[in-house]
């Protein structure tokens, strides 16, 4: 029997085969996520304190007056283990399946639950989170700058939070065309730096003022009802000060790997040293606050300092400093959906235009729905609960139950067993409480106020 000689066709199709391959990779080398392979761990410890550390911290002492001492403190210190717990099994998921990389969370969501499950189930969570973070700190940004303007200046005339949530985002239509996480490492170190001071200066402040005389810690509301809810709306709040799971594999995706040194080494170091930060920030702000001020605190701890005033508005400056930071950290891995729905999907050009224009409409985008819905934070509470909870406590849960299938009744499974049910219940009770706290404070709510 002779052999066939190989026709054209064979030939085409192998060429056509590398060419797709070597367009791949130009596109994966532009994309945002995929571009830059060179970070160091401790890029991903303060991209991980930007990413977790919210604004949301100077509401623990808030949060804290809702839930009572000893919940509180259960609910404060049970979030962040089993948070760091989940946040262990994305790291070590990372890399799983050897020679290949999860460089997106819903690229692990696919390996674990199917090509168009894992999609359908992670995708419009992480976007509910990434937008929905995006959008409330546009508005935290202007609220942050407006109340720096009113302590500086008690006298000026006052300024409509519209203008300052623009001039918020003024920033944003300019370093949102930064490519990649890499290039916003200096970004991002300056906005953990900032969690840090502010969190220092509120607590500091609280131990200067010391404990207010006739302090009560009971809970403020008259009703057992309203008590109740309020738990609900506090763990909520607790439960969104964890939430940076949504862009750990992407930051995880910028460490360069090789079989001997894979990234989860120096990814876990980042990491471990963020949630040292994190306890930092968290711990002395929620209980220094509560403790000297009872449940008659605001939720913001700044409001209830007030004075010195060169000492509040400074830290009003921190906060706006450390959402740019935040922003465009969550906002990276939409810019790398955006961009890979139109180079992959669309078939658009990988090219500089491309982008100015994606990234500007986003920005846009958030603006827009921030100036509009100034009240976004208490909407966030409710949305929040389906998305955060499930993407920082749960998924990575089952996600590992579905990969690794671990021994029935063993301690893995009982582990991850008990953080699937406790991050349920969480995502049940938690909008539950956030919509109770839209109802009431929905006449007061204005738009473009």
């Amino acid at each position: 029997m002779g052999t066939q000689a190989p026709s054209d066709k064979d030939y085409t199709r192998n060429d056509s085969f590398e060419e797709k391959l070597a367009r791949q990779k130009a596109i994966d080398d532009w994309l945002p996520i995929t571009s830059s392979r060179n970070a160091k761990w401790w890029y991903s410890a303060f991209h991980n304190v930007t990413a977790m550390v919210g604004a949301g911290v100077l509401s623990l002492p808030y949060a804290m007056s809702e839930l009572g001492w000893g919940p509180g403190v259960v609910v404060l210190v049970l979030s962040w283990i089993i948070t760091l717990y989940t946040l262990w099994q994305m790291v070590e998921m990372h890399e799983m399946v050897p020679g290949k990389r999860f460089d997106r969370y819903h690229e692990l969501g696919q390996y674990a639950f199917g090509e168009k499950l894992g999609l359908y189930i992670v995708v419009p969570q992480q976007l509910i989170v990434e937008v929905g973070v995006c959008i409330v700190y546009m508005v935290t940004g202007g609220k942050s700058l407006k109340k720096f303007h009113d302590t500086v200046c008690s006298t000026c005339q006052s300024i409509k939070l519209t203008y300052f949530i623009m001039i918020f985002a003024s920033v944003h239509f300019v370093l949102a065309h930064l490519p990649n996480f890499n290039s916003i490492s200096g970004v991002s170190l300056a906005a953990a730096v900032m969690s840090l001071s502010y969190s220092t200066i509120a607590w500091g402040a609280s131990v200067d003022k010391g404990v207010q005389p006739n302090v009560q810690y009971g809970y403020k509301a008259k009703t057992a009802a309203g008590t109740v809810f309020d738990f609900f709306s506090a763990l909520g709040d607790v439960a969104f000060a964890y939430a940076g799971h949504n862009v750990v594999l992407e930051i995880q995706a910028t460490i360069p790997s090789t079989p001997e040194k894979p990234s989860k080494g120096p990814m876990w170091r980042g990491v471990i040293v963020a949630y040292i930060v994190v306890a930092l920030c968290y711990f002395p702000v929620a209980l220094i606050g509560y403790w000297m001020f009872g449940n008659a605190v605001e939720d913001n701890i700044l409001i209830s300092l007030e004075k010195p005033a060169w000492l509040i508005a400074m830290a009003n400056m921190f906060v706006v400093i450390h959402v740019i930071g935040s922003y465009q950290i969550y906002a990276m891995p939409v810019f790398d959906m955006m961009e890979t729905v139109l180079v992959k999907k669309l078939n658009f050009r990988p090219t500089r235009t491309l982008r100015f224009i994606v990234r500007n409409f986003y920005v846009a985008f958030t603006m827009f729905v921030g100036i509009t819905f100034p009240f976004f934070g208490g909407l966030l509470g409710f949305f929040g609960g389906f998305a955060f909870a499930p993407t920082t406590y749960f998924l990575p849960c089952i996600m590992w139950l579905a990969i690794y299938k671990p021994r029935k009744f063993g301690l893995s499974w009982w582990t991850n067993w008990i953080c699937i049910v406790l991050g349920v219940v969480l995502m049940v009770v938690s909008p539950i409480g956030g919509l109770r706290q839209i109802i009431i404070q929905a006449k007061n709510y204005e738009f473009y106020s």
